[in-house]
């Protein structure tokens, strides 16, 4: 059975020092942020996951996610990339998977199961997909503060990673969205 082709998506907000989160993990700048919003407006967001067949992430962001409550992914399938076994609460949806594989294992995997675009998400995962040259497309929120450190979106790379910019976006409300789509 050949694989499908897999699209890696990567669509995250950070500080405009380039952060995701503050160094405890703490997300409050965000949901601050998040609070001059107009009603109805997600920059996207509904459409990107739209076109979505399952989300990948770390188990720090995993457990972040299931801080908020409710969860937010529906019925989607979520795989959590862990390298110490997990055992899920039994409050954690039947949608959620856990894996040890390395990012290239992962992705061939999921596109032998017909899985078309995945959603990467979380620092250390996106670093790890970057390195292993899987993510295809970059859209990045810049919120406008700067927290001063915190959980970094980048990391080091074995190489350098081109990078062509698809389109720019900027919200009355201070947001700057930046899509770009990585070169091979």
């Amino acid at each position: 059975m050949n694989a499908t082709p897999v699209k890696c998506s990567v669509f995250i907000a950070t500080s405009l020092d380039g952060f995701i989160a503050r160094p405890d993990g703490s997300l409050d700048w965000l949901d601050q942020a998040n609070q001059v919003v107009p009603p109805g407006e997600d920059c996207g967001y509904q459409a990107f996951m739209s076109t979505i067949d399952a989300l990948v992430m770390g188990r720090n962001t995993f457990e972040k996610v299931l801080s908020f409550g409710e969860w937010p992914y529906g019925t989607l399938p979520v795989i959590v990339l862990s390298h110490h076994p997990l055992t899920p609460a039994e409050s954690v949806p039947t949608t959620v998977t856990f894996s040890n594989e390395s990012p290239t294992e992962l992705v061939a995997r999921l596109g032998a199961q017909g899985m078309k675009h995945l959603y990467i998400d979380g620092g250390q995962t996106i670093q790890s997909f970057l390195a292993a040259q899987l993510i295809d497309e970059l859209t990045i929120t810049v919120i406008p503060i700067l927290i001063g450190t915190g959980k970094p979106l980048f990391g080091p790379l074995p190489q350098d990673v081109r990078l062509v910019h698809l389109a720019t976006q900027a919200y009355e409300f201070g947001f700057v969205q930046h899509k770009y789509r990585v070169c091979r």
